[in-house]
């Protein structure tokens, strides 16, 4: 039984009418849904009762209240911070290939976006060497941190692209390169322990594109083609400071055109939220309006008026990195840094699952198995219905046989 002590009795029905609005019922769902609790609003009461409600039952005890700032809060608004700690405890993992001739500033391009060193003795091998040589895989791990948040950045490069005089097949170490570490990530996954997965998929490629050109080589159609459904593929023009402004922006509209004519399918940014402040709509905005990226990159410091920048020292005066206005680095990076987590969503929702599919269908696994055998399956199924229904008949003729031998 509930018990209510008012302090004015006298005018108990008109008064409980005056302020039945200003009762709030809470329900104490973590003990007993029945339970309920009346608690004054934290506005002053009128009408001769006084403040201070009270209730008593059993083991709850005379005068139980509960604080007006925790009414209504369950406290799930505070998951988003759980996942926060989480992730940024575990760390991140990303994997980035670069792919593209010698000689085009892939490995400068990488040192600049992130600061480091990841080839320190690199071996240029001769003309000689180049004719008869095939693409190899180079992949280099870096543990970087930044304000306590920690990265193991793993760069994929692959010397000896396109040097060959016979560069037909030189993809296909890229491929299968590719496919392996899917392959290893199935494993994995489809294993016991999977606790402590190490995700070596590759989540973007930077394909680097001559800027001598007139537009894509055919080997880079043929590239780009043979592993747009694999992994996102962002195409880059290297050493932009080659191209005027005109040069440049005519190359760009060139390759986009010959992207579409080909059907090519390359890394598109996506589009941002409706509730997104308009300095990240516009952001987004920027970003897709310079794919492809045309960049520069240098290792060295330049001293300019007083202030050391990364930059080329030309004759007519110096090309800076980091200066939007002389080329795409620093959106490159942007666009790497800001959009990290999307490209690993669909390496994971697409270009992996796809693979996956794929193998299981080869292997003749669960999802394989529905596909492929499907005729075998019902063929076997109408076989034996068959047998069952001679086997009736036959136990049928048996026992209409029996009377007349009597």
């Amino acid at each position: 039984m509930w018990c209510l002590h008012l302090l004015a009795p006298s005018k108990l029905f008109h008064d409980v009418l005056l302020h039945c609005m200003n009762l709030r019922i809470l329900w104490l769902a973590s003990t007993c849904p029945q339970i309920l609790f009346l608690q004054w609003l934290s506005r002053p009461c009128s009408g001769g009762m006084s403040r201070g409600w009270q209730m008593e039952q059993g083991e709850l005890g005379v005068g139980t209240e509960l604080p007006s700032e925790t009414a209504g809060y369950v406290g799930f608004a505070n998951l988003p911070n759980q996942v926060h700690r989480k992730s940024v405890k575990k760390g991140f993992e990303f994997t980035l290939m670069v792919v593209g001739e010698s000689g085009l500033g892939k490995s400068t391009l990488i040192n600049s976006l992130f600061l480091t060193d990841l080839y320190p003795e690199r071996y240029i091998p001769g003309a000689a060497e180049k004719i008869e040589r095939t693409v190899e895989i180079e992949a280099s791990t870096v543990e970087i941190e930044e304000r306590g948040v920690k990265l193991r950045l793993t760069v994929v490069d692959t010397p000896g692209y396109g040097d060959a005089i016979n560069s037909q097949d030189c993809f296909k170490t890229i491929i299968y390169y590719i496919d392996n570490q899917f392959e290893r990530y199935l494993h994995d996954e489809s294993g016991l322990n999977r606790r402590h997965i190490v995700d070596n998929r590759v989540h973007c490629c930077f394909y680097f594109i001559s800027p001598f050109g007139h537009g894509l080589k055919p080997l880079d159609v043929e590239f780009m083609r043979a592993l747009h459904s694999k992994v996102n593929i962002v195409p880059v023009i290297a050493k932009a400071d080659t191209l005027t402004l005109k040069e440049r922006e005519r190359l760009k509209h060139r390759i986009l055109d010959e992207i579409s004519e080909h059907g090519i399918r390359i890394y598109h940014l996506p589009d941002a939220d409706s509730d997104e402040d308009e300095e990240f709509k516009e952001q987004t905005r920027d970003l897709k309006a310079s794919i492809p990226f045309a960049v520069i990159g240098s290792n060295q410091l330049i001293e300019v008026k007083g202030k050391k920048i990364r930059g080329r020292l030309y004759p007519w005066g110096v090309v800076e990195v980091e200066n939007p206005e002389h080329n795409d680095f620093l959106k490159l990076r942007t666009m790497l840094v800001t959009h990290m987590q999307d490209l690993q969503e669909v390496t994971q929702d697409l270009h992996y699952e796809n693979f996956r599919s794929e193998r299981l269908k080869r292997s003749g696994g669960p999802d394989g198995e529905e596909v492929v055998d499907k005729d075998r399956i019902l063929q076997q199924k109408e076989a034996e219905l068959r047998r069952m229904q001679e086997m009736i008949a036959q136990m049928q003729a048996q026992m209409r046989m029996k009377p007349g031998d009597e």
